[in-house]
């Protein structure tokens, strides 16, 4: 051990009552570099991890990093303080609900807006922002407190180790437990609405864009998922498939946006409730998996496959071909405007502003909304371009099902972190440290423990033949070796 570079050198103690303590700490003044192979295949360092330098100083291996950018500094902060700025958020709210004089404002965030006593339904406008603000802020302080607190302790009970495991397993399992809340609710307001098993009836209640407060908060609350869903895989590392994941979210949310705003409820109610189906059985299968049941994972995926492609390719596209089938004999055609108990129409649009009146309703609840070739191709794209993501998708999952068959069992990999796959482009460089003195006092000094980690035996007095009497006290040898200040 007298020998090892690793053991520090023991400081030599000066007169003024304080000791210099050398210390090790990384510095990157000359790091060699050990690049990737120019053939792209994954370079394997045989190397030591730690490689011996100068006197004293030896060089450990870590692996290069690139600079993080503003952007990413930001969003690293916003991900491990999400629970504590959402709650903040939410509790200055409610605080802010307390005061009598703000309630006119703050109570937009809670309750639904837009009531019509003379109808008992509830109507659209700007201020339905305000509750979707809300939701995605507490859907945001759910998820993470859920998935800290609740979900990832259990997933470490079940032995589950991995970081990775643990984090995949809590995700999933959020998502399953939202879509067994939001699925079932779906699953209520169709069952018990007039167009239950009746394809016509999605479009009966044309032109009215009024609906009622279960629908309403069902939708608002959809949406909003979908929005901090967006917010989500944009801060979290990307996965494999973000991009298409992204594409997908930005359809459903343009998609439910222009559904809300058109009064096609009733159609988006029945859509969302066929893609929460598979929404709801692939988490669950993911958790199986996760938690060591692969046969049951297996069975659950098929299921999941069952479901995806009954209710995403056939009653999905039934749901297509009623919208280019059933709305031109129900819908009227022509353009209406006014509030519900005071519309007016139908007449033609203007020309003048060409096909911007399609627009119209996006952000103006009372004006002019119309049915005819244009809006109907419209929607219908918008339907059939989410179908084109579902047949991709698809082809993925049968993937998945061949490897079951083979005997692989089911494995996903389109939620794989990007990062698994750039370990090949990553550059390694050994980094020397340099001993940095800092001055401490005599008291901090512990020559015992410095024994004990160096393996290294002071030389007492007893070496010299020559024993001196009440010098076998530390506090006293160094009192009398010359320093000014002395110790009690």
């Amino acid at each position: 051990m007298g020998n090892d570079p690793l053991a520090p050198v023991p400081a030599p103690v000066p007169n003024d009552g304080a000791a210099v303590v050398t210390a090790i700490t990384p510095t990157t003044s000359s790091p060699r570099t050990a690049k990737p192979l120019s053939s792209g295949k994954k370079e394997i360092i045989t190397g030591p991890v730690y490689l011996s330098g100068s006197s004293n100083v030896v060089a450990v291996r870590r692996r290069k990093r690139p600079a993080d950018t503003p952007m990413e500094q930001l969003t690293r902060w916003f991900v491990k303080n999400q629970i504590g700025f959402s709650f903040n958020l939410l509790a200055l709210l409610f605080l802010a609900h307390g005061m009598p004089r703000a309630r006119a404002h703050t109570s937009k965030y809670f309750m639904l807006s837009y009531y019509n006593p003379n109808s008992g339904k509830y109507g659209i406008g700007y201020d339905d922002v305000y509750l979707v603000a809300f939701c995605v802020t507490l859907f945001t302080l759910l998820r993470a407190s859920v998935m800290e607190y609740i979900l990832a302790p259990f997933a470490k009970s079940q032995r589950i180790s991995k970081a990775k495991d643990v984090t995949r397993f809590s995700e999933q399992a959020w998502l399953f437990v939202y879509y067994c809340v939001f699925w079932t609710l779906g699953v209520y307001i169709y069952c018990t609405s007039p167009y239950f098993l009746n394809l016509h009836e999605l479009w009966t209640s044309w032109p009215s864009r009024e609906m009622s407060g279960v629908m309403k908060a069902y939708f608002l609350a959809q949406l909003a998922f979908w929005m901090q869903q967006l917010l989500v895989i944009n801060i979290e590392a990307r996965r494999k498939d973000h991009w298409q994941m992204f594409t997908h979210h930005i359809a459903t949310i343009c998609l439910m946006y222009a559904a809300y705003r058109y009064g096609h409820t009733r159609v988006g109610n029945v859509i969302l409730m066929l893609m929460d189906i598979g929404d709801l059985i692939l988490p669950l299968a993911k958790c199986i998996k996760y938690l060591g049941y692969t046969t049951l994972c297996d069975y659950m995926f098929g299921l999941f496959m069952l479901s995806w492609f009954v209710a995403r390719h056939i009653f999905y596209n039934h749901v297509c071909y009623s919208v280019w089938a059933h709305t031109p004999g129900i819908m009227t055609v022509g353009c209406f405007s006014g509030p519900d108990d005071n519309i007016s129409g139908p007449f033609e649009p203007s020309e003048s502003n060409g096909a911007w009146y399609l627009l119209e309703p996006l952000w103006d609840s009372e004006g002019l909304v119309c049915y005819n070739e244009k809006v109907k191709w419209t929607f219908l794209s918008m339907l059939l371009f989410l179908q084109a993501l579902t047949i991709m998708w698809f082809t993925l999952i049968i993937r998945v099902a061949l490897k079951v068959i083979s005997g692989s069992g089911a494995e996903d990999t389109r939620s794989d972190d990007e990062a698994d796959d750039l370990d090949d482009e990553e550059e390694f460089e050994y980094e020397e440290p340099q001993p940095l003195e800092e001055e401490v006092g005599v008291e901090d000094l512990d020559l015992k423990n410095w024994e004990r980690r160096t393996g290294v035996k002071r030389q007492t007095s007893a070496a010299t033949g020559v024993s001196l009497p009440g010098h076998s006290d530390r506090k006293e040898l160094l009192n009398r070796i010359g320093c000014e200040k002395q110790i009690d």
